[in-house]
């Protein structure tokens, strides 16, 4: 990464205009033919745009923004995924991504219009991959700028002040439509341009196929799902698309994601068909090799010129770092109970009791048996092992009588904390071990377990396990010293793509061609190298709904459920004064067994999604620059 630092120059370009008078330019002003000439300068060039992509990574929060380095407001608590120990129930994202938009996109329509005058110096081939990661640069800001405002204006060449007018310079919004039409045309761009291989990190033309089934299936969603309409006078819709046009998008999605067949492959270095603890550290694995065949597009980090800090805050508090962070991502048993394996009632939530008394576990993991290893991938459990160790993870020791059984301590639906009666919990993290009835101790809570007095470490029952590096010590558990690497894009997620538009065209009347067939197989491979149950025909892909659930399993903690619920327009409905669920563990003193209950969140944070938020407020010192923008419904 040290390559990728030793010019700066990207934002000096935007004000060489001003210095066109002088005869001399200051040495702290760099030239087009200092960076157009040669490789290094264009390679300087693309690593700054790369390195200001909007990627919701490991330094994403949605309140503070992109590239942020110190990040404990995780993006995956405001989707349902996870509780956070520190934020209850914000539900939106607050720092308006705009102006850092336009400014890349300057840069890339910069390069587009300055390298031509220099394409003397470099091969043709070289000249269109240039080009064509320029494209796919612009391509990629404005998705991230169309799925947060909907129709925003079309720049696709730099604007020159004096020579226009401030009046020129006021561009409107294009409509919703036309900017995802712009988006395609980018990528097409890019995809016809690039080679088929990259430095790692960067496009190639797979990747430009990749984001274009991502945006493509977006605009399908909007053109189905969407309700919300802003037309300005014109006639331009800038928030909505015709329903019309749902078909148009999806296609488009699902013939992207085909050009990715057999270039990437999902990753099973380590699987074995029947074997669940192969199939667990598989896809542990999977996040941390390098030359793994499903890695479409990744960032990468380094220490220490670039670094994160997703460990310090997500390792489970008996492992945390000297920075005292830990456990902040929670994953919510609203997420574990989609998972296959676990003992389920009726209604599919997980079973607890049995003829209204607990059911008793020898150990916390007994539960969790027949789960599927994706799960034990994903979210550390109760008892389960990581770096060695058994994460302890208590609500607290139950000491009362169980003859006859144990019978629920809450009435179900309550919120209320737990009694003290015949229970020993703990405030905080120095906990009095409590003296067993076969003399051993045992600490209420664990060492990771729930402290009541300040609402700490596990407030769900469960831990973040995905990207959690496996071997770090405990030493190099700090803030900004992780540096694994984000993937943003794996072809699990584009299969989970080519078969969400393949059920889609299906349930449009598109049967010219064998869509649920497609999806069942792009379906069925995910869950085969999960350990999942895998599918028994086709139609059971008649619900849209199974495809969803799949995608919210596989793709859990990546940064991508909540702009999934925000597409499908379900968001509003999931999150309508919501109080999610947690599990707890209780050890029973007396018979020396485990219970757990299922149950809402004690701490009664409740979520909540405004319809209006579904398209974002447009900076209002934007609005102030230019009455041409429009503002969205609701602000």
């Amino acid at each position: 990464m040290k390559k990728y630092t030793y010019i700066i120059f990207a934002v000096l370009l935007c004000w060489t205009s001003a210095c066109k008078k002088l005869d001399t330019l200051p040495p702290s002003i760099v030239k087009d033919d200092d960076v157009f000439s040669n490789s290094a300068g264009i390679q300087a060039y693309m690593a700054r745009m790369y390195a200001e992509l909007p990627i919701e990574d490991f330094r994403y929060s949605p309140t503070r923004g992109l590239n942020f380095f110190w990040i404990i407001s995780p993006f995956s608590c405001i989707s349902g995924e996870g509780l956070s120990r520190d934020q209850n129930s914000a539900t939106q994202e607050t720092f308006g991504y705009w102006g850092d938009a336009y400014t890349l996109i300057r840069d890339a329509n910069y390069f587009a219009e300055t390298l031509p005058k220099y394409s003397s110096n470099f091969t043709p081939a070289q000249v269109s991959a240039w080009l064509g990661e320029a494209r796919f640069l612009r391509a990629a800001t404005y998705f991230a700028l169309v799925k947060r405002y909907g129709g925003v204006p079309i720049v696709d060449k730099v604007l020159q002040y004096p020579a226009q007018s401030i009046d020129e310079l006021k561009i409107p919004r294009s409509s919703e439509e036309k900017v995802y039409d712009f988006i395609s045309t980018d990528l097409d761009y890019a995809y016809a341009n690039l080679g088929e291989s990259n430095q790692v990190g960067r496009a190639n033309k797979y990747v430009a196929a990749g984001f274009k089934s991502r945006a493509m299936l977006y605009a399908g969603s909007i053109a189905k799902y969407n309700s919300i309409n802003l037309t300005d006078a014109g006639g331009n819709r800038l928030c909505g698309i015709p329903a019309a046009k749902a078909v148009t998008y999806f296609k488009a999605a699902y013939d992207a994601a085909a050009l990715l067949d057999g270039k990437y492959s999902l990753y099973k270095k380590a699987w074995a068909a029947g074997d669940k603890n192969a199939q667990y550290q598989n896809y542990v694995n999977l996040f941390f090799d390098a030359t793994s065949p499903e890695n479409v597009f990744v960032r990468q980090y380094h220490y220490p010129e670039s670094v994160h800090g997703y460990d310090a805050y997500n390792v489970p508090r008996q492992l945390m770092g000297a920075n005292g962070y830990s456990s902040e991502i929670n994953p919510t048993l609203n997420f574990v109970e989609m998972f296959d394996g676990i003992p389920k009632n009726a209604d599919g939530t997980i079973k607890t009791t049995t003829g209204g008394k607990y059911d008793l576990y020898t150990n916390t993991m007994d539960l969790f048996a027949n789960a599927e290893p994706r799960l034990r991938a994903t979210v550390i459990l109760p008892g389960d092992v990581f770096k060695g160790v058994s994460i302890e993870i208590r609500r607290g020791i139950y000491t009362g009588s169980s003859t006859g059984g144990i019978s629920p301590l809450l009435p179900a639906g309550s919120t209320a904390h737990y009694p003290t009666d015949h229970m020993v919990q703990s405030s905080n993290a120095s906990q009095t071990p409590y003296t067993l009835p076969n003399g051993t101790t045992m600490n209420p809570a664990g060492l990771s377990g729930y402290f009541t007095g300040d609402g700490t470490c596990s407030v769900s029952g469960f831990s973040i396990r995905k990207n959690l590096v496996p071997d770090k010590p405990t030493s190099e558990v700090l803030e900004n010293r992780s540096d694994q690497t984000w993937l943003e894009m794996r072809y699990a997620e584009v299969l989970l793509n080519r078969a969400e538009a393949a059920v889609e065209l299906n349930a449009l009347g598109q049967n010219d061609k064998s869509y649920l067939q497609d999806a069942f197989t792009a379906i069925n491979q995910i869950r085969e190298r999960a350990g999942a149950n895998l599918l028994l025909s086709p139609t059971d892909l008649s619900d849209i709904n199974v495809v969803r659930t799949e995608r919210k399993k596989e793709l859990g903690f990546e940064n991508k459920t909540w702009w999934d619920l925000r597409r499908w327009r379900v968001i509003d409905k999931e999150q309508n004064s919501t109080i999610y669920r947690t599990l707890m563990p209780f050890y029973s003193a007396n018979d020396g067994k485990y219970f757990f209950d299922a149950r809402l969140d004690e701490r009664n944070s409740r979520y909540t999604f405004d319809v209006r938020w579904y398209y974002e407020q447009i900076p209002q010192g934007e609005i102030q620059k230019s009455q041409n923008l429009i503002q969205n419904p609701g602000y």
